[in-house]
């Protein structure tokens, strides 16, 4: 039987209903309502198997564009743990809701947002006041926010991660499904505020099972003209031992996107072999993470068994999450690891980096046209496993 949303079990104690958006309190322990103005939902289950691990729970605030605050598993011995690093809910809040950007930023930089109508850097020329740039498609001038920038003399203002970090979802209704529970939302963005060529309507599905969690975005051109489209996620895959060095990662790809450095992140239109370097990450259970730093696109993807699979694996922990990209539109995979933290961030996306720029000359940057009517759908499924 299908519900709207409610405020859900927030495990592992139950929300009560109280003043819209506020901290509460259960016996002293802080619970939370709303984030971004709406409901925040928790699909969850209980673990049955006391021999492998399952996923119990799944945390999505509708008020930030369906982003998934926390996904949590089941591992026997061990009881829940944090697939993703993220914060705590007051934290989560006062970094939504207080500390924000007027685009969203810190939305991509917790739990997994989902990036649509484009993940992933965007160059052009800035606007005199150096808020927005504008870039070209198919002859169409393109002007979106220029919300990013590196850290360092120089660096180059740019777009980043798409335009519905902030959006509010309409239609949020959870269902039961065999096994668990899913969520579903609508967004209605139109024209992305003016920064797109149509409009477009994107549905987010969310669905909680013991052995997977998928997490699905269709985008429909609902306009009257073509549109460039891209989706992707920003998930930031936990190492639960705290021992970044010995954590591994796999990523089933041939080739990487050479850029021009690693505060711009800009891509030189070069796309380059991985065997013999330190991106060829092919090897079964993964490569270790020792001190390398990724901030880099994979592409040249190998498919199996219908899926290009990442694996992020904590020995240490006994820990192990498979990232399956299920949609054969996705064509590149990007991973940022920074040494100083405990997380691989593991992003299923369609495009390469600047997917508009010149230096790709004639190169197909996987974005896909949408023509009204049409409609495009990314689909990505999660497993944990015992390494």
């Amino acid at each position: 039987m299908k519900r709207f949303v409610h405020v859900l079990a927030l495990l592992p104690f139950t929300l009560p209903v109280g003043m819209a958006g506020q901290i509460a309190s259960t016996n002293g322990v802080p619970t939370m309502t709303e984030i971004g103005g709406q409901k925040i939902v928790t699909l969850s289950r209980t673990a049955t198997s006391t021999t492998k691990p399952e996923f119990t729970s799944v945390t999505v605030l509708p008020g930030r564009g369906m982003e998934i605050l926390q996904i949590t598993a089941n591992f026997p011995g061990k009881g829940n743990v944090n697939l993703l690093a993220s914060p705590e809910l007051a934290e989560a809040k006062k970094m939504l809701d207080v500390d924000d950007t007027e685009n969203g930023d810190l939305g991509y930089r917790l739990g997994s947002a989902f990036l649509v109508p484009y993940p992933n850097r965007i160059r052009g020329k800035l606007s005199a006041d150096g808020k927005t740039l504008t870039t070209e498609w198919q002859g169409h001038a393109i002007t979106l926010p220029a919300n990013n920038i590196g850290g360092k003399p120089g660096a180059e203002r740019h777009a980043m991660h798409g335009l519905i970090l902030k959006s509010k979802t309409d239609s949020v209704d959870v269902d039961k499904v065999p096994g668990g529970e899913e969520v579903s939302g609508v967004i209605h963005p139109g024209d992305f505020g003016g920064h797109w060529l149509s409009k477009t309507q994107i549905v987010v599905t969310i669905r909680l099972t013991a052995e997977a969690v998928d997490a699905i975005v269709e985008a429909r051109n609902v306009g009257t003209e073509p549109e460039p489209m891209a989706i992707a996620w920003h998930p930031y895959f936990n190492l639960p031992s705290g021992d970044r060095a010995q954590a591994r990662l796999r990523v089933p790809a041939s080739a990487v996107a050479e850029v021009d450095n690693y505060d711009n992140v800009f891509p030189t239109g070069k796309i380059v072999k991985v065997e013999g370097t330190r991106f060829d990450l092919r090897g079964a259970g993964g490569v270790p993470l020792g001190k390398e730093f990724f901030d880099d696109n994979w592409s040249r993807l190998e498919w199996a068994n219908k899926a290009a699979t990442v694996q992020v694996i904590d020995p240490a922990a006994r820990y192990g999450v498979g990232i399956e990209g299920l949609s054969p539109e996705i064509k590149a995979i990007q991973v940022y690891a920074p040494p100083s933290k405990q997380f691989v961030a593991v992003e299923h996306q369609y495009n390469f980096g600047d997917p508009f720029g010149k230096e790709w000359g004639e190169t197909d940057t996987g974005m896909v046209t949408l023509k009204p009517g049409q409609a495009t759908k990314w689909h990505v499924r999660l497993h944990v496993f015992v390494p």
